[in-house]
């Protein structure tokens, strides 16, 4: 089999997932419902997760055969554009991601160095490439943190108030994911961008139609400007997102509400 990236540009959609409480949230009914679907429509259905995760937890979560392989990847909040090879690797695409690295140019040690032992924060013992990521505790967090990232030229990003991620500056999900859809010439109208914590924001408000699914954060819906092309789903997670390709009709066969 040839090592050619999947051409999503001729789909009826593409949907743009966060995993943990979005595609991977609500039912286990409504999770085996869309999963089946996008594996019966795989030929107009394309499928990218657009995550907090590492790609290494990606392979993990897709061997079992339940959860389908995604065509691309935008993982480590932004930070990973990658793509998926005939042997089921979650290979980076080095041209999508050079910007990234020059503008991250190797904070890692010295992010690591100023907050280490800041108050409320735990450093997790992933290696990610671009970003650096802490648990938070929100009782004891001092937010004298983000000024320190500020100064060090770098973002950071509190999400479900017990992460706290330090980004290349400008970098995170909805720009990097615009970036993928641009080289695949993926028109915007067509993607369904869909999330469920404030992580989310900017995925959301990339200017495709999104879902911010049942049980999303607070802060995430407080957050979502009132636009036509964003949907407060009632549904949680994977009944959410077959709810909003209902709403938009995204796709000739939609799931059928249960």
């Amino acid at each position: 089999m040839p090592d050619t990236p999947a051409d999503l540009s001729g789909h009826h959609m593409v949907l743009a997932t966060d995993l943990d409480g979005t595609f991977l949230g609500g039912s286990e009914d409504a999770r085996d419902q869309l999963y089946q679907w996008i594996q019966q429509h795989r030929d107009t259905v394309g499928l990218i997760f657009v995550t907090g995760r590492d790609p290494a937890f990606i392979r993990e979560l897709c061997a079992s055969g339940r959860v389908p392989w995604p065509d691309y990847v935008v993982g480590d909040v932004g930070t990973t554009i990658a793509r998926l090879s005939p042997g089921k690797e979650v290979l980076p695409i080095p041209a999508l991601e050079a910007h990234i690295c020059a503008i991250w140019d190797d904070r890692g040690p010295t992010v690591r160095k100023k907050l280490d032992a800041h108050p409320g924060l735990t450093l997790q013992p992933t290696a990610f490439r671009y970003r650096v990521s802490y648990d938070l505790d929100p009782e004891k967090f001092d937010n004298s943190a983000i000024s320190i990232v500020e100064a060090l030229g770098a973002d950071s990003l509190i999400s479900d108030n017990r992460f706290f991620d330090v980004l290349p500056r400008g970098i995170s999900k909805g720009p990097s994911l615009i970036r993928l859809l641009t080289e695949l010439n993926v028109p915007l109208a067509k993607v369904l961008a869909a999330g469920d914590t404030l992580n989310d924001l900017s995925l959301l408000t990339t200017g495709t139609p999104a879902v911010a699914v049942g049980g999303a954060e607070t802060g995430l819906i407080e957050a979502l400007p009132q636009l036509k092309n964003i949907h407060r789903a009632r549904a949680v997670g994977a009944a959410g997102i077959a709810e909003a390709i209902r709403i938009f009709d995204l796709h000739p066969h939609a799931l059928q509400e249960a």
